[in-house]
């Protein structure tokens, strides 16, 4: 029991200030999503974008917006988005973020806890975090947040990794987990202890039907999981109910 609890303390405290391990890897965050998804995370934020409910002018917020990658994807990717909002607790993610989007008057940039957005209730269309959730410290309280700033018929669309269900598969992705990624991240960004943090997360966050069920308990509907990649990662999206409803 002592094992345990020590474990969910340090969980609980790297999660607490997170945001300061972005901050400290941010100048090498971009070339590193890149390199070491092999460039699948740019193919997951088009599948991401695929998955925004219908309508025009829509909407959008992203949280744990980091550099503002997925508010460009989206706007890339479709048509009907008529204005977007990045949230992200780290200063320098959204630093390196402003220049990206400064050519685009409908996108904005603010910080801001995805566990206390600090925007009005049924505002956007869509809410959208990209491997963000799992850094959250209270999961279930950035859910109801999601619910809440949603408009009825609004979705949320959470894109995170998981573990493969085939077991030759899970086996060479936690292989590259526990022993690549630390050490070629490491490297690149000067900051190996972040990259541990990756693995660590990642292999004990729930994933598939227990986080469905969380998303359930915040309120949201018609819940799905789209594993992506073979299951190295996976799409979630619900609906916050519409009025009818």
């Amino acid at each position: 029991m002592s094992n345990v609890s020590s474990e969910n303390s340090a969980n609980e405290h790297s999660r607490l200030d997170v945001w300061r391990m972005f901050d400290r890897i941010a100048p090498r965050y971009d070339l590193l999503n890149r390199l070491l998804s092999m460039r699948r995370d740019v193919v997951w934020r088009k599948e991401m974008a695929r998955q925004l409910p219908e309508g025009h002018a829509l909407r959008l917020l992203d949280l744990a917006t980091g550099t503002a990658d997925v508010l460009l994807s989206m706007m890339r990717n479709t048509s009907n988005i008529t204005s977007g909002v990045g949230l992200d607790m780290s200063h320098q993610m959204l630093v390196r973020g402003k220049p990206k989007i400064a050519s685009d008057s409908r996108l904005a940039l603010m910080r801001s806890d995805a566990t206390c957005i600090a925007l009005p209730n049924r505002t956007f269309d869509a809410v959208t975090i990209s491997f963000g959730i799992r850094n959250v410290l209270d999961v279930s309280a950035g859910l109801r947040e999601m619910h809440r700033v949603l408009k009825p018929g609004g979705r949320a669309l959470i894109l995170e990794f998981s573990l493969p269900a085939n077991a030759l598969i899970r086996w060479g992705y936690l292989l590259y987990f526990r022993n690549v990624l630390p050490i070629v991240g490491g490297m690149i960004s000067g900051d190996a202890r972040a990259y541990r943090y990756l693995n660590e997360t990642v292999e004990t966050f729930p994933y598939g039907e227990a986080f469905c069920a969380l998303m359930r308990d915040a309120g949201l509907v018609d819940v799905q999981a789209k594993p992506l990649t073979f299951g190295i990662a996976t799409l979630y999206r619900g609906d916050r109910p519409s009025e009818a409803d």
